[in-house]
């Protein structure tokens, strides 16, 4: 999706995009190769630069996340899903704004991590500036701002996509386990019920001397992380079909 994007280009917006598309300019090899008169000569001029640099750049995701919307980075997606990771924080308070944090998880569709508080948190800031995107539900007003707060200085990936705010946009309200029900995606019996205020709960339970309470906590951190994976593919191909319905079946 990535190489058919050009509203990352100065001056190009949906519409002129979508005129491009129509024009069977899909892709920026197509504009780069077509001999001209789509637009004005100034302003084709700054979009064969804005390819150009956008070429250049392929492999740099800094490059595209500084140009695109917040509401446009699920484009991102498909060009580096294989630097991309699925990240999920647990609180030992329900309020952004008193949470410590007390686990986080990491997947990047290969192995999960597991950081728990006063066992390895620390490594946690190591481990996650090997990636270029990380995918979160609802992370950009809770997870990433408490985890800035709790590790000032921090390396985060220089790209993210809120999938909360993506799936809303495919109609999907509400919370991650409302919406994996809604997609069918199903939670082991251990865990399956259990939200934030739970997870709350556990990680005091496992304080007060609770031996199966870590583990069912790590549990649950760990089914949301694994379930993003689907339902970002899911959103990926759905909204490339909304796009650009020829040359993707939904």
């Amino acid at each position: 999706m990535l190489q058919h994007t050009f509203i990352h280009i100065q001056g190009i917006g949906p519409k002129t995009e979508q005129s491009f598309w129509r024009r069977g300019l899909y892709t920026w090899e197509d504009f780069l190769g077509h001999s001209g008169g789509v637009l004005s000569k100034p302003r084709e001029r700054i979009v064969r630069r804005g390819l150009e640099e956008s070429v250049a750049n392929i492999g740099n995701v800094r490059f595209f996340a500084d140009r695109l919307k917040s509401a446009d980075a699920w484009r991102l997606f498909g060009g580096f899903r294989e630097r991309a990771v699925y990240l999920d924080i647990e609180t030992a308070h329900e309020a952004p704004e008193a949470g410590e944090i007390t686990v986080i998880g990491l997947y990047d569709g290969k192995r999960v991590q597991t950081f728990v508080n006063g066992v390895n948190l620390a490594d946690f800031e190591v481990a996650v500036a090997e990636y270029d995107l990380v995918i979160t539900f609802n992370g950009g007003p809770f997870d990433l701002p408490v985890i800035r707060h709790a590790f000032p200085g921090i390396t985060l990936p220089p790209a993210h996509i809120d999938l909360r705010f993506v799936l809303k946009r495919l109609g999907y309200s509400g919370g991650l386990k409302r919406i994996e029900k809604a997609t069918g995606l199903v939670r082991d019996d251990g865990i399956d019920g259990l939200d934030g205020w739970d997870a709350v709960r556990l990680w005091w339970d496992h304080c007060n001397g609770d031996s199966s309470a870590l583990e069912r906590l790590v549990a649950y951190n760990t089914a949301d992380i694994v379930n993003l994976e689907p339902l970002m593919e899911m959103a990926y191909r759905r909204l490339q079909f909304s796009l650009l319905p020829d040359l993707y079946a939904e």
